[in-house]
């Protein structure tokens, strides 16, 4: 096993067995499921399944467990995602966020030695907008992508964790780049470059919902915005994506004014290393959702082109409210 997936974990076997591992490499391998399965919760379940499995079965003499770790939680994951593909959902699904301290993202599984290669950053492939890019690829092109391009996996150590040949870890590759271009078009490398521009935004969209003022909404936002839902059929929620300044304003100002008596309260946090908007309603009536979670992605000119809302209970599990 090359020595950058191999990592130093003779100290902590040394130091007490499994126990000991567990404290060294497991904040490191949720991080790895995390930004594999875009879910707070599958990520806790893998972590829990790996360890359990490396009790039940350990590696054997000369196995590098956290190489060992790296390739049965990966495997999880993506078995993870191929049962998530074949599983009916109500309306759209959206990653689901993590309140994680920003220096917290950079605690994952990463190569020692990071390949030349490498394209993201540990920061940039945990925040929402990368997760939601990963949804377009497959199982396995998302494990390579993220290996190869995040974590700064060799081709060599990718074929290892996947049990493929070094040949078919590249022709997934490229195929998986190719299916992010059109994140890579308008990403923005740096995530402190977003910090600012994206509290404005927030904080101005929820001051126009608050005065219902229709006008001063439609001026932030871009004329070809896209917002999007994700209920999870637990409360009302769109059921495709809806496009255009006019009709998202709409739905926006309308949602705020049924909710006016409710109790409501509001807060701009840091989520997935940037700005998102935390809203708490104390008197909910019907399917209205007691607890929302409100992100964006603007332009270079600060106006909103993608707002994502997600209420569905359990992808809001590591976000604290109130």
């Amino acid at each position: 096993m090359p020595d950058s997936l191999a990592g130093k974990e003779r100290e902590p076997e040394a130091a007490g067995g499994a126990e000991a591992l567990f404290r060294a490499q497991s904040r490191g391998l949720w991080g790895l499921a995390y930004r594999l399965t875009g879910s707070a919760e599958d990520a806790d379940d893998v972590v829990q399944e790996s360890f359990a499995r490396l009790l039940a079965s350990p590696p054997t003499r000369g196995q590098p467990p956290r190489a060992w770790l790296v390739r049965v939680a990966t495997n999880l994951c993506i078995d993870g995602l191929r049962r998530r593909r074949r599983r009916a959902y109500t309306g759209a699904w959206l990653p689901a966020p993590s309140e994680e301290p920003a220096d917290g993202w950079s605690e994952c599984l990463a190569s020692t030695a990071p390949d030349p290669e490498v394209r993201y950053g540990l920061l940039e492939s945990a925040s929402y907008a990368f997760l939601v890019a990963l949804e377009e690829l497959g199982p396995r092109q998302r494990a390579v992508l993220l290996l190869r391009d995040a974590l700064g996996y060799s081709a060599a150590e990718v074929a290892t964790v996947l049990g493929t040949s070094e040949g078919n870890v590249r022709v997934v590759h490229l195929r998986a780049r190719r299916a992010m271009e059109r994140y890579d078009r308008t990403r923005v490398h740096s995530l402190a470059e977003l910090g600012a521009p994206q509290r404005a935004a927030l904080e101005r969209f929820l001051g126009s919902l608050l005065a219902q003022d229709a006008r001063g909404l439609e001026a932030i936002l871009r004329e070809d915005v896209e917002a999007t839902t994700d209920g999870g059929g637990a409360y009302t929620a769109l059921h495709a994506s809806l496009h255009g300044r006019e009709r998202v304003a709409r739905l926006f100002l309308r949602a705020a004014l049924e909710r006016k008596d409710g109790g409501t309260s509001a807060e701009v946090r840091i989520v997935n290393g940037l700005p998102a908007l935390l809203v708490s309603l104390g008197r909910p009536v019907r399917r209205q959702a007691p607890r929302t979670l409100i992100r964006c992605d603007v332009d270079d000119a600060g106006a909103i082109r993608r707002i994502h809302v997600i209420l569905a209970p359990r992808k809001l599990a590591a976000v604290r409210f109130g």
